[in-house]
């Protein structure tokens, strides 16, 4: 019983490896692609794979590669339906993308790394976006620093690893500089970060809070650093009040 309850659990694991590598992909992937990214054995990948399509949560297409089936776009939509913070933080985000045209989104922790949960781009031919759900480390974010103002100097450090304090374009953030920062957006209720992962990006955040009063996600505007002065009052005065009206109260 024990080997058939271990062999059940692999498998449980090698399906949570293939979704987590497509997801990472964000596009069809190859079943050699596949057993070398999630490093399942071949019978197995091919079996699952096979399983997984015939249920409807993968779909293969005419070169054999495969992503995610219409069931799981189902199952994402159940999600955003009944959880009630998602479902409102996206009428907020509709009605602030049609009032600045620019790219609005729900962001959270994901354990040690940041995540954008929802995300809405406007019309306009320059934006700037991320992908939903991919987990990028916090110090790179206004978000993170937002997102962080309960935790002491120690448990920062213990929760972010040290590579995460390198930029993709390989500057150092200084760890006590960052901490200033946590203090500060703690301090002020909002963060603002400009060419910090992106030279041209501007990124504001206002928390969203529990009962208790404890930052649990935060709306942002992902905009330029062209943005004029104005124009910046009047965005981060509407996300604020967006964020508190998502708030519990």
């Amino acid at each position: 019983m024990a080997v058939t309850e271990s062999s059940r659990a692999r498998g449980v694991d090698r399906v949570i490896a293939i979704f987590r590598q497509l997801h990472i992909a964000q596009r069809p992937m190859t079943m050699r692609e596949l057993i070398e990214a999630t490093g399942a054995p071949r019978s197995s990948i091919y079996e699952l794979a096979a399983i997984l399509t015939e249920v409807g949560w993968l779909e293969t297409a005419a070169d054999g590669s495969v992503f995610f089936g219409r069931e799981m776009h189902y199952y994402g939509s159940d999600y955003a339906t009944h959880n009630d913070l998602i479902s409102r933080a996206h009428q907020a985000i509709l009605a602030l993308v049609r009032k600045y045209e620019e790219t609005t989104q729900l962001c959270m922790l994901e354990g040690n790394k940041y995540t954008v949960v929802l995300s809405e781009s406007s019309a306009r031919p320059f934006n700037i976006s991320s992908d939903i759900g991919v987990r990028v480390p916090i110090p790179w974010t206004a978000t993170g620093r937002l997102l962080l103002g309960h935790l002491s100097a120690d448990e920062i450090r213990a929760l972010i690893p040290a590579d995460d304090f390198v930029l993709d374009n390989g500057v150092q953030i200084d760890f006590a500089e960052f901490f200033r920062d946590v203090q500060h957006a703690k301090e002020q209720g909002y963060c603002c970060t400009e060419g910090l992962s992106n030279a041209f990006r501007l990124c504001m955040a206002a928390p969203i809070c529990d009962r208790a009063g404890f930052p649990i996600a935060a709306l942002c505007f992902m905009t330029s650093r062209d943005t004029s002065p104005e124009r910046r009052t009047g965005m981060l005065e509407d996300l604020l009040q967006s964020a508190k009206a998502l708030s519990h109260r």
